[in-house]
């Protein structure tokens, strides 16, 4: 069956009577006509909102049953906005149980925008090209989105998956989708059409809105389907489906904080990728820590470099919202294009993964900045070689650590104020660790086998753990996996690290990336951050590779910078000089390297190459 898509082909504003038919034809276009529905629950229209909202049964994210009353207006005025036969709207009606406890408030991150539409209506909220949008606008679409989204039958609990890059689309879906009491599923556009049929199988979605230049992905599906042009005009079948919403206030009642508000599937470095729940609570209280760590404020104004699929933006969509500061879009991540809109538009706060600012510091349009712009960097551990360079740029930088597993962020390496007189390869070496855990955080560890802590002196290697406030509800769909990652009541990262003694970690490895080398365990992180010390090196990445005498020996993939040259010789004398020469690598091999989209090198694919059909990766 070919994805059903609403396509333009009319103007559908609120208070329309007319009713949307959505049918298939062989391209899996389909037009918008005035006539009745072949699906019941898309035959309905603003105007037949009232009759939508008679309490009924909806499905939590486990399949069970509850009754939720109404949530949306009671009828509509002569202009089509909607009225409420209470006289209360919504966010003013309370349950008993809400009216015992005014101590309480369930914690969730869609009380931002409230706010910021609230206290600054005319402020910009959203730059994309051209087109500016205030926070009082930005309100209305995400009304607008979320009574759509109910009209279109879409209950409680139901899964909502966005296809779209970095546009204003995606950050009225981080607000609309949870807005009408379902979950977000926003998904990689860098994966493969096999990748995004199975994510859309795995979480059940009920409706997918896609971004017009990434429709092919959803050859084959047979689920709804509502195209996104990103031009903002009636033509637009997003626009159209926005139209058959409300701007008036609506919002589902959320009775839970611990409920579901988004679900953000991992890389698939290692294998298929996991649904990671998060919750209202935990997207609120990492939305403000990320507020508060990065400086930002009602002035400031965020380039969106991170992708928004990636851990919902490490929850900036609502930090930077919280603040009522200012989202600059970027449809996709050009470096000249960053470094123009970093001057136009005044730009003073952006995230990204290593590799992506590497593009960034050595792009011709390069320069010093006149403002100090603060750069949150993580996805994998930076070379103190970019970490200096970015700093000469006039580059803030926050280098934090976390997986998907954690919204993003866990730790965050603090500058310390000694480090300012240390000379600057070291003071880039200390601000390339991954650092202590952050203000919602509880205190990250480094444990054995045992789950005992190992020795805080810098060289004892042990596996990351982490719990709290921004950890994973657990896998969608996979209790056995949730279970294995919670053992001992901690989540495990897979990740290897030691703890020096000033409490700080720093990361040597993922498990499956340690070489074994004649008993040895020789972290692939240390050679990397060696050879990209080399002035001909821009990245590199070293795997285990099978070795006749010593089991397994280190071998580095290296991509040298524009115009540079070095030999393979040359890179492992290299290594000779500044490490041990046990843990030098045995070859080198130029060229680009392997990565998903948000950044992380993708080792597996190195490995794969190089250990071929053998049953393990144990030599």
């Amino acid at each position: 069956m070919m994805a059903t898509e609403l396509q333009g082909d009319g103007d559908i504003r609120a208070g329309d009577t007319a009713e949307l038919n959505i049918m298939e034809n062989t391209q899996g276009v389909v037009p918008v006509t005035h006539a009745g529905s072949c699906d019941p629950r898309l035959d309905r229209s603003t105007a037949a909102l009232p009759a939508l909202l008679p309490a009924r049964a909806t499905r939590g994210m486990h399949g069970t049953a509850s009754s939720t009353g109404s949530s949306g207006p009671d009828a509509r005025a002569s202009d089509g906005t909607a009225t409420w036969a209470s006289g209360t709207r919504p966010s003013a009606r309370r349950t008993p149980a809400e009216l015992a406890r005014p101590y309480r408030t369930e914690l969730s991150p869609l009380s931002f925008l409230r706010r910021s539409a609230y206290v600054f209506p005319d402020r910009v909220a959203v730059v994309h090209g051209e087109r500016r949008t205030t926070y009082r606008e930005f309100e209305q679409r995400v009304n607008r989105l979320a009574s759509a989204l109910h009209a279109a039958g879409i209950e409680p609990g139901d899964r909502v998956a966005f296809l779209a890059p970095n546009i204003p689309a995606m950050l009225e879906a981080h607000y609309g989708v949870p807005a009408a009491g379902a979950v977000l599923v926003a998904i990689n556009t860098r994966l493969s059409r096999d990748d995004v049929a199975y994510i859309l199988g795995d979480c059940g979605a009920r409706m997918v809105f896609c971004d017009h230049e990434l429709v092919d992905l959803l050859d084959g599906t047979n689920l709804r389907v509502v195209r996104i042009d990103d031009t903002r005009t009636s033509e637009d079948p997003y626009e159209q489906f926005l139209r058959v919403g409300s701007p008036e206030r609506f919002e589902h009642p959320l009775s839970d904080e611990e409920d579901v508000i988004s679900i953000n599937y991992t890389s698939g470095t290692t294998g298929r990728p996991k649904g990671v729940m998060y919750t209202h609570r935990g997207a609120y209280l990492n939305s403000l820590m990320e507020a508060l760590q990065a400086n930002l404020r009602p002035e400031s104004a965020l380039l969106w470099v991170v992708p928004m699929f990636h851990c919902n933006g490490w929850c900036f969509p609502w930090a930077v919202t919280a603040v009522g500061a200012r989202h600059v879009c970027l449809r996709k991540v050009d470096p000249g294009l960053v470094w123009e809109l970093l001057d136009s538009e005044t730009v003073t706060h952006s995230n990204g993964a290593p590799t992506v600012y590497l593009g960034v510091v050595t792009h011709s349009a390069a320069h010093r900045l006149e403002r100090e712009v603060t750069v949150t960097i993580g996805g994998a551990p930076p070379s103190p070689t970019l970490l200096a360079r970015m700093e000469s740029l006039n580059f803030r930088l926050v280098h934090v650590y976390g997986l998907t597993e954690t919204y993003a962020p866990y730790t965050v390496c603090e500058p310390r104020e000694a480090w300012r007189e240390l000379p600057e390869e070291r003071r880039a070496e200390l601000m390339g660790r991954q650092g202590v855990h952050n203000i919602i955080s509880d205190q990250i560890r480094v444990v054995d086998e045992r789950m005992s802590d190992v020795p805080a002196d810098g060289e004892a290697m042990g596996e990351v753990v982490m719990r709290g406030n921004n950890v994973m509800k657990g896998y969608f769909n996979q209790p056995d996996a949730t279970a294995a990652a919670f053992a001992g009541g901690w989540f495990h990262s897979g990740d290897i690290a030691v703890m020096h003694p000033d409490g700080y970690i720093e990361l040597r490895d993922r498990k499956r990336d340690i070489v074994i080398s004649g008993g040895e365990n020789i972290s692939t992180i240390e050679i990397e951050h060696t050879i990209c010390r080399h002035p001909a090196v821009l990245e590199c990445a070293v795997v285990a590779v099978p070795d006749e005498k010593w089991g397994e020996r280190p071998k580095a993939f290296v991509t040298l910078t524009a115009g540079s040259r070095a030999e393979e010789q040359e890179i492992i004398e290299f290594c000779r000089a500044h490490l041990a020469h046990f843990k030098a690598p045995t070859a080198v091999e130029f060229g680009p390297l392997p990565k998903t989209s948000t950044g992380k090198v993708q080792k597996y694919i190195l490995r794969d190459r190089e250990w071929g059909r053998r049953d393990k990766y144990i030599n």
